[in-house]
């Protein structure tokens, strides 16, 4: 692998100077990182992938007649509905998501059951299931001393189990808490703009997380950066490679990978200077747990194990490949590219900020309109600029 540690462009911190005010901002990992409460945070994939385990260990899944499906409500709480599946001796409750899965299945509003009492709630889906034209279910149980339906989808849902996930990422991560070089990510100095790679992992900086409906993990190479070409002020323009997953076993959300070589992780675990950014997804249809076999798993390997030289030379190509020398050659230039006139305007302005002079190169353009797109308030706008960056720098390559 052609990968260089920088011992001689350390700072005396120990960690890493780096530009964050290139590249895009992806607040992904940072969404995950506020909503997650300390009992669903994980220090060391060992851990998380020996929950998630356990919990597939005392699970079961089966195909069921919905029309056999009977509904009752509790006698000890009139809040509570229990359902007794075909061949069960014994009740079995279902989960708040659950609960929504099986109202969608029928065809039932599950917020508006969710108000009425149990009894009448009962009597609707009781209703739905009998006359389910669909007639099969697939359920996952799971007992933890309580026997809980935690989901329920249609007989060709295709399941992936989380730590299936988990123990794909541990074969190239290990542990993730740095005896490989995939670890839990350091923090960004906002004081200094050095990015520091080690920092003790705790509940509050952990990026390894699941809960009953879902995993997500992200983990970084942040102890052997990248350089791809020289600043402004000629210092090395420093990179790390890194990458997220997910997944829900009880239908929540896709499987997917997202692979990208960043600049920074800052306290908030906002990903800063991101570029090259891919994602594959996996439905859990049919055949998804062959797609992960064969598509997802391989593809985390290979990003894991793959020399940077491709990125590099891609960097390379786009600071030397000189588009524009005069201004009305940068304003013909973006306007082929799609670019409205105040969005041009914006873009060179960018640029005559971050470097102190107009953009002339591949690269130049690219920074500019990531630059632009990091403010602009709404998702699908951002995605569109940075699509058209992506288009630029593909026209280096």
């Amino acid at each position: 692998m052609n990968m260089q540690v920088l011992d001689a462009r350390r700072d005396v911190s120990g960690g890493w100077k780096v530009d964050v005010n290139r590249g895009e901002r992806i607040g992904r990992v940072s969404s995950e990182w506020f909503s997650r409460p300390d009992d669903e945070r994980y220090l060391s994939l060992a851990e998380l992938g020996r929950t998630v385990r356990e919990r597939t260990e005392r699970s079961r899944t089966r195909v069921v007649e919905s029309a056999l499906i009977h509904v009752e409500a509790s006698r000890t709480d009139p809040e509570r509905l229990a359902l007794i599946l075909p061949g069960a001796d014994k009740p079995i409750a279902p989960t708040h998501w659950s609960f929504g899965q099986l109202a969608s299945q029928v065809g039932a509003p599950a917020a508006y059951l969710r108000q009425l009492p149990a009894a009448l709630a009962g009597i609707n889906l009781q209703y739905g299931l009998t006359a389910h034209r669909a007639e099969q279910i697939k359920t996952l149980e799971t007992d933890d001393g309580r026997v809980e339906l935690r989901a329920v989808t249609g007989p060709d849902y295709g399941r992936i189990y989380d730590h299936e996930l988990v123990e794909a990422v541990q074969r190239i991560a290990g542990n993730g808490t740095g005896d490989t070089r995939w670890k839990v990510p350091g923090v960004l100095d906002w004081s200094t703009g050095v990015y520091n790679p080690r920092v003790d992992i705790t509940k509050d900086t952990t990026t390894l997380y699941a809960s009953d409906r879902d995993v997500f993990l992200f983990l970084v190479d942040d102890l052997n950066p990248i350089e791809a070409g020289k600043l402004a002020d000629g210092s090395p323009d420093l990179y790390f490679r890194g990458f997220y997953a997910w997944n829900s076993e009880v239908g929540a959300k896709t499987l997917g990978i997202a692979s990208f070589y960043l600049r920074a992780v800052c306290q908030n675990r906002n990903l800063w200077g991101v570029e090259d950014f891919e994602e594959i997804s996996i439905r859990h249809s049919k055949y998804a747990a062959s797609r992960f076999a064969h598509e997802a798993a391989p593809a985390l390997l290979s990003f894991a194990d793959s020399s940077p030289q491709p990125f590099i030379n891609g960097i390379k190509a786009a600071r030397e490949r000189i588009v524009a020398h005069k201004d009305e050659e940068r304003t013909e230039f973006l306007r082929r590219g799609g670019f409205s006139k105040a969005e041009t305007g914006k873009i060179i302005d960018a640029v005559l900020a971050e470097e102190g002079r107009p953009p002339e190169s591949i690269f130049d353009f690219v920074q500019g309109i990531t630059a632009v797109a990091r403010d602009k308030p709404h998702q699908d706008a951002r995605l569109e600029l940075e699509g058209k960056a992506k288009k630029l720098l593909d026209r280096a390559a």
